[in-house]
């Protein structure tokens, strides 16, 4: 990976803890269910990299700018239910039903650690976790923000997001997928959670429509750029350094810019949409440097 990024690191670490004392407060509730809650903190607390919680908290950083705005701790809360609505869909990802993956980040996949079940069941309660904590009284937010933050979120989520992403990724398993198609699944699967992230982060900040627009074309770019850079990971990688197995999209045939166009094209095409992300900003470039690193790490990372 590129220089680490201390502010994106301070974010992670903020997440980190504001998600073990929300299991930690599960864990102390009259009902205990000690197999499920640990289950839940191995897919969630198991040292990712947290760049959907670091977009929500750079995107708010922007807004507060232009809002005039001061960022409160509920922006931290905000980033744990991005993270932990992506942990559950690493849990099911990995599913012998889906990629059917042993490693995530270096150690067993939830499924291999626990059992199937479990794994399953571990990801249906951190997905309904993120919604929970969004609607928590004591955040310090409007009824208004939440409505559209839990709007932004399950549409991120859903069949206009990951799920239908997903299922696009199943079916270019046997179908050709022309690169529209790709761009379209990249979009879903991948982009929906990521231009959540960031546009939550606005909603957070109190940016305008203006400024809302440009997070959101930033981060349609920034999620195809990302994802081709997975794949190109996938093909290039190695198994130590991503902590999980390499090569098993070209295995299965998974449509992607690489098909289309070869590993040096689809780099140079990951290069152009992470310019393009950048660019979605250029009204705002006085304030854009976290969010602009952030799109260059994401094409020049190793992991």
């Amino acid at each position: 990976m590129v220089k680490s990024i201390k502010w994106l690191l301070s974010d992670a670490k903020a997440v980190d803890i504001w998600i073990k004392h929300w299991l930690e407060q599960k864990c102390r509730e009259r009902i205990k269910i000690p197999k499920l809650l640990e289950a839940m903190e191995y897919a969630s607390l198991n040292g990712g990299k947290r760049i959907r919680a670091g977009l929500v908290c750079a995107s708010n950083r922007i807004a507060c700018q232009y809002s005039n705005k001061v960022s409160d701790n509920s922006v931290i809360a905000v980033a744990a239910s991005v993270e932990l609505l992506h942990a559950y869909s690493l849990v099911h990802d990995d599913l012998p039903a889906m990629d059917d993956s042993d490693l995530r980040r270096g150690i067993e996949s939830t499924h291999k650690k626990f059992d199937e079940a479990t794994a399953i069941l571990a990801g249906d309660a951190l997905q309904t976790a993120a919604f929970e904590i969004l609607t928590e009284p004591n955040l310090a937010l409007t009824n208004t923000q939440k409505n559209k933050l839990i709007r932004c979120l399950s549409i991120a989520a859903g069949v206009s997001g990951m799920a239908g992403g997903q299922m696009l990724d199943l079916e270019a398993e046997t179908r050709f997928f022309n690169i529209e198609r790709v761009t379209q699944m990249q979009r879903l699967k991948t982009g929906s959670l990521i231009t959540a992230s960031v546009v939550m982060g606005g909603l957070v900040g109190g940016a305008n429509t203006a400024l809302i627009k440009a997070l959101s074309n930033y981060s349609e770019n920034l999620g195809v750029a990302f994802q081709i850079k997975d794949d190109l990971l996938d093909y290039e990688g190695n198994t130590v350094e991503l902590g999980k197995p390499v090569g098993q999209d070209n295995i299965k045939g998974k449509a992607s810019y690489i098909e289309h166009y070869g590993i040096n094209g689809a780099v140079k095409k990951a290069e152009e949409f992470a310019e393009k992300a950048c660019d979605s900003l250029q009204d705002y470039w006085q304030h854009a440097k976290e969010l602009q690193s952030l799109a260059k790490l994401a094409i020049k990372r190793t992991y």
